[in-house]
């Protein structure tokens, strides 16, 4: 098993990945944060983007479906990707991860790869 720090660096190997980290939406809280210089203020963030996964969630609740078969939901910026990925085998502790990438620098899928299998390993 990894542990928050050891979780985030590792998904920070992601090639054009500008800041990472692993939040609680339940209480809005940041368990961890990793970023490079040009990383955004990951406590905004992980605050303002507790909403943007509720309203999700909300809304596969309203439509019937299962939390689980949530992967994740991609934001595309003009220069940026932010990508949250709730954990799955977490869902009932509300814990999701964040990624902020360069645009121009990331393989979405591979940087969207490392994070499924980071999860995986992840022990909070």
């Amino acid at each position: 098993m990894t542990d928050i720090e050891d979780a985030l660096h590792d998904v920070m190997r992601v090639e054009g990945a500008l800041a990472a980290s692993l939040v609680d939406y339940l209480s809005r809280i940041t368990l961890g944060a990793v970023q490079s210089a040009q990383g955004p203020d990951l406590e905004k963030v992980g605050y303002g983007d507790t909403d943007v996964l509720r309203a999700k969630l909300a809304t596969l609740e309203l439509l019937g479906y299962t939390p689980d078969r949530l992967e994740d939901i991609v934001v595309t910026l003009d220069t940026e990707y932010h990508v949250i990925r709730p954990l799955s085998q977490r869902t009932r502790q509300g814990v999701f991860m964040y990624l902020v990438a360069d645009r121009g620098r990331v393989d979405l899928d591979a940087a969207r790869a490392t994070m499924s299998e980071v999860a995986l390993r992840l022990d909070i």
